[in-house]
């Protein structure tokens, strides 16, 4: 049997926490708000007022001005940022909103964390990879060729981030796999709320991930905030060109944090429908060609 070392990490604190609307920011905010209760903030979107809580803070990612004032105010000691908007068809349709989101959120971020020499974390995916291939098993150093906007704006924000501070890291996940904050969104939720709800879920049998599991995620990025300089019981990968090495302790550059198994969408969806105790016959399965004139992967 394989051991694995226990880490008793502990981030930089105050920790800020942007994008706490989507799954991934929604989990690690309940995650580390239970385990440093009142020194962590989670930021959303203003129009978002549905989602409320201790150390929830409205701020849109492009208002540099409020942002300021917030790490003036807070003094925040670390960032992970999990902001963005990763609707497909709504980015295709609306470039400009994608590209103020995606790229000019990080941008209006990294002006706060650089200056101040703040640890920061960034949540970006496995979309700027094509796929096209077939292949799969990207790795770090493989060169970005995203076909969406929405895959185009997070390469371009990584390499933002990488010019802009080379203490910062990157994780690149797959699908999180985690409740959302308003119950019908991410993977998980839709596609149970569609079952519970007796209606069908359409899947595909040939777009493959490798979904990450938002508490396995919590923990890396708890562990990616936290090391400090003379761990030594963390492996440490061959420096590539992205940096990836420990800058005085900790990882910087990229990372890929996918799951370890590949799942199709089909594939998940009976996970859900199974777990849940859902009808089957709701769950239907087509190629991804089939569905028509929507966003490439």
């Amino acid at each position: 049997m394989t051991h694995r070392p226990e880490f008793h990490a502990e981030p930089p604190l105050p920790l800020l926490i942007t994008g706490v609307a989507g799954v991934a920011g929604f989990n690690a905010m309940d995650y580390f708000s239970a385990k440093y209760p009142g020194r962590v903030f989670g930021i959303r979107q203003v129009d978002n007022r549905r989602l409320t809580g201790p150390g929830i803070i409205a701020c849109n990612a492009e208002d540099r001005e409020r942002l300021a004032q917030l790490f003036d105010q807070y003094r925040f000691a670390s960032v992970l940022d999990c902001a963005g908007n990763c609707a497909l068809k709504p980015c295709e349709l609306d470039p400009a909103l994608a590209w103020r989101v995606n790229v000019e959120g990080v941008r209006n971020l990294l002006t706060q964390t650089v200056p101040r020499g703040l640890r920061l974390v960034h949540l970006s995916c496995d979309l700027v990879f094509s796929g096209a291939d077939g292949r799969g098993g990207y790795v770090e150093t493989d060169p970005t060729d995203p076909v969406t906007v929405y895959g185009k704006t997070m390469a371009a924000a990584e390499e933002m981030i990488l010019e802009a501070d080379p203490t910062a890291c990157i994780l690149r996940m797959s699908l999180p796999m985690g409740v959302s904050s308003n119950g019908h969104a991410g993977a998980i939720d839709w596609i149970a709320s569609r079952f519970k709800k007796h209606r069908p879920a359409t899947l595909y049998f040939d777009e493959v991930r490798t979904p990450t599991y938002t508490d396995c995620l919590n923990r890396l990025c708890e562990l990616m905030l936290s090391v400090k300089q003379g761990d030594n019981s963390l492996h440490q990968r061959p420096e590539g060109r992205c940096s990836r090495k420990a800058f005085n302790g900790a990882f910087t550059g990229i990372y890929h944090a996918g799951g370890p198994r590949r799942l199709s969408l089909y594939q998940i969806a009976q996970i859900i429908n199974r777990v849940g105790g859902y009808d089957p016959k709701y769950l239907m399965g087509i190629p991804r060609i089939e569905a028509g004139p929507i966003p490439p992967r």
